[in-house]
């Protein structure tokens, strides 16, 4: 286990020496002390590293990540895992806006609460969370599956595409194009592995399944009032 002290030797050599380790052959072992809600924290690590840091941190931790395991005794700052490609990221507590944004794949999991915007744009990335999740969350969400525990706020899933959502709690309101759907086999199976990867002890019977009425695909006159 590799420790690396922020407070004593600066963000920008974190980066560096996660950065170079990320490509190398061993599967090394690091944990981040002393973060102290920095931004950008184990950014764009490219390979099979184990990541923990020991505290809360600011914007932008973990994003781009590919490959990499990154876990945060803490809670985070807005945009964690933006634009991740692959690997997962664990949150103990909170995060703040837009967890999840634009990423392509891998696995989020936010044990506290995400708050507005989570998964804004998202392209394939799973994304578990323990507790709820704030308003305008999967907007133009493209494909990929977000599992909520507790409640949603307002204008889920608006203006999505084939994204997926699970949620157990209440919706306060559903955005634009996004309805509730039948929750067939396939989805108990794959909710089911979604909740077991996230570490969450909830039935996949007690969710309801939500995404895109497919209205919003073309412009259609009939439809103008729903933009």
């Amino acid at each position: 286990m590799h420790i690396y002290d922020v407070e004593k030797d600066g963000l920008r050599g974190l980066n560096q020496t996660l950065q170079e380790h990320s490509q190398r052959s061993e599967h090394s072992q690091w944990e981040v002390i002393n973060p102290k809600g920095s931004h950008a924290i184990a950014v764009g690590l490219n390979g099979k590293i184990d990541v923990t840091v020991k505290g809360s941190t600011g914007y932008y931790c973990a994003g781009m990540n590919q490959l990499a395991t990154i876990k945060v005794d803490g809670s985070v700052g807005p945009g964690v895992a933006e634009n991740m490609m692959s690997g997962t990221v664990l949150v103990e507590g909170d995060a703040s806006q837009y967890a999840g944004a634009t990423a392509h794949g891998g696995l989020l999991v936010i044990k506290g609460n995400a708050s507005s915007r989570c998964g804004i744009s998202m392209k394939g990335i799973d994304i578990v969370v323990h507790g709820n999740i704030g308003h305008m969350s999967a907007f133009m969400a493209q494909s990929g599956n977000i599992v909520v525990c507790g409640d949603a706020g307002e204008a889920l899933g608006d203006s999505c595409y084939e994204a997926r959502f699970f949620v157990r709690g209440s919706v306060k309101s559903l955005g634009a194009d996004c309805v509730e759907k039948e929750m067939r086999s396939e989805h108990l199976t794959l909710l089911t592995e979604l909740l077991k990867r996230g570490g969450c002890n909830a039935k996949a019977s007690e969710f309801k399944r939500y995404g895109s009425a497919r209205k919003l695909y073309n412009f259609d006159i009939d439809n103008a009032s729903a933009y």
